[in-house]
């Protein structure tokens, strides 16, 4: 991820803009439809990622989601959801759920921003990376639940085993 040259923000300066900052030294393809509100696409090693950022200056909030490109089958919801219970558990920062429109899995997160400075460029780079590791490190736990039968706990397993050397 390409850093930029600013350590941080005014308050006064909505978090959006940063984050466009970073998306376009990043040269990743994104929608802004309004300033509150931004759309990225990002290629991960598995699939690829929709992020969606929402700010919302009256909480002094800006909602995060990481969205996977893997749907859910009607058949598959309750290991899905077992699945998603036995991740969470595992995470520090953020949680994943299921978006109800799509049936897909995605990571959340919000950072507060009421009573500080205002969001540092860090911040919003660490952000982006717990989320893509996140997403990265579970996917295949998704895919074994979803394509290869796979028990969750099985799935949740193999997705935490760390592997040593290459292939």
């Amino acid at each position: 991820m390409a850093l930029l040259q600013a350590e941080s923000t005014r308050a006064d300066i909505n978090p959006i803009d940063v984050m466009e900052e970073l998306v376009n030294a990043n040269e990743w393809r994104y929608d802004r439809s309004t300033d509150e509100e931004m759309i990225v696409e990002y290629s991960g090693q598995w699939c690829d990622y929709r992020m969606f950022f929402v700010w919302q200056e009256d909480l002094g909030a800006m909602y995060f989601s990481c969205l996977f490109d893997l749907r859910i089958s009607p058949s598959k919801r309750r290991e899905a959801a077992e699945l998603l219970t036995l991740v969470n558990e595992r995470l520090w920062l953020g949680h994943f759920d299921l978006c109800s429109e799509e049936m897909a899995p995605m990571f959340r997160h919000t950072i507060l921003l009421r009573g500080t400075a205002g969001v540092a460029v860090e911040q919003l780079e660490d952000l982006v990376e717990a989320a893509v590791n996140e997403c990265e490190r579970f996917y295949p736990a998704f895919q074994f639940v979803v394509w290869g039968g796979k028990k969750p706990q099985e799935a949740v397993e193999a997705a935490m085993m760390e592997t040593v050397g290459e292939a």
